[in-house]
């Protein structure tokens, strides 16, 4: 659900898309690329426009600009086939949309968990560092510098639990 470009740094090392989907087929897991719900460099520039506005880093903002949100939605979300990706969504455990953010708030996947909360019956949780203490739900567990994700389970599905996170 990003375009193909590198993020760059140590710290984000595990976002490597050719890491992520190695370590993921080692542990038995599918990954799906979604690139139609990426937003598109335009819509980027925007968000960078106002994070330079507002004189934040885009890995230190914490919540997406009015205009990405309002033009992601109608450009990108409103044109995308929630129902399929809905559709390959396990019917045992948990599926999870992979963040570089730090903030759920600042991120576009953001967007994506909301909508398929509230118009596709999708249970959405929020995996975050122990220190990000904004409104999205907390883990039990914490996971300082590991990757955050929201977790998307059929409402209904059985949960799957992993003891080595």
């Amino acid at each position: 659900m990003r375009q193909r470009r590198g993020v760059r740094g140590r710290e984000y090392a595990w976002a490597n898309a050719k890491r992520v989907q190695a370590a993921l087929e080692q542990a038995g897991v599918a990954y799906a690329h979604h690139p139609e719900l990426a937003p598109t460099t335009e819509l980027r520039q925007l968000q960078y426009t106002e994070d330079d506005r507002q004189g934040v880093g885009k890995r230190s903002r914490t919540e997406l600009a009015p205009a990405y949100r309002e033009r992601y939605v109608a450009e990108i979300l409103d044109r995308a086939d929630l129902p399929e990706l809905v559709a390959e969504l396990p019917g045992v455990g948990a599926a999870a949309l992979f963040c570089v953010e730090r903030d759920p708030d600042a991120c576009h996947r953001s967007l994506i968990a909301e909508r398929l909360a509230s118009e596709h019956d999708v249970e959405v949780g929020h995996l975050l560092p122990c220190d990000c203490r904004r409104r999205a739900v907390r883990t039990a567990r914490c996971a300082p510098r590991r990757p955050r994700a929201a977790t998307l389970r059929r409402r209904g599905a059985a949960a799957t639990s992993c003891s080595s996170a």
